[in-house]
């Protein structure tokens, strides 16, 4: 890629991120464009889908998340590193307004840009999910697809005004029942959620 058309490339993205996080994910492209100032055609040129430009925007986030996720699979407990990872999933939901909506399309649709990003996140939340089972932290009558119709839920909470404010309390309760009394002071997991809403929210 030419200097200039990196550039140009490198200001949507910068622009394009303040845009969503104002605007959530049905952002206007030409917004974006406006904001960076260059043309309409510039932007398609590099983004020719509004998903494309969001994918731009997630995959490294999500690829961060993924590579955190395998690290604390090794660093923390079991329960403090699936509640960790739940916590920073919804964290980023949240920063991108209503892009759960297609985080959730792209885990089924192979076609969508965001579709690898968001399945590696989605497997890397299930490891740590199946390691805090195998601990016994864990509750066992939930799997991957389970946890992340919880990240969804959760997101999409934050993301409506006049439930936001109970978002962070309802995190806590729904951490809290992921969890089990275990082996390893884990239990102390559970607690140490149920806190974290509470104190959030005051």
């Amino acid at each position: 890629m030419r200097a200039d058309a990196r550039k140009n490339y490198e200001d949507l993205l910068t622009v394009a991120r303040g845009v969503v996080v104002e605007q959530g994910a049905g952002a206007s492209l030409r917004d974006v464009a406006r904001r960076a100032g260059v043309g309409l055609g510039t932007l398609y040129r590099h983004f020719p889908t509004r998903e494309s430009l969001l994918e731009a925007l997630l995959r490294e986030s999500f690829d961060g998340l993924t590579t955190k996720a395998i690290e604390r699979e090794t660093s923390a407990s079991p329960g403090d590193a699936l509640v960790t990872w739940l916590r920073d999933v919804v964290t980023l939901a949240n920063d991108y307004r209503d892009v759960v909506a297609s985080m959730v399309a792209a885990i089924d649709d192979e076609d969508s840009a965001l579709h690898a990003s968001c399945v590696s996140m989605k497997a890397a939340g299930a490891r740590l999910l199946t390691l805090a089972q195998a601990a016994g932290v864990a509750r066992t009558d939930i799997d991957g697809a389970d946890l992340f119709a919880l990240v969804a839920a959760l997101a999409w909470l934050g993301d409506q005004p006049a439930l936001a404010p109970r978002a962070d309390h309802l995190f806590g309760v729904i951490a809290g029942s992921l969890l089990v009394t275990g082996a390893g002071g884990d239990a102390k997991v559970k607690t140490r959620a149920r806190v974290a809403g509470s104190k959030s929210r005051r």
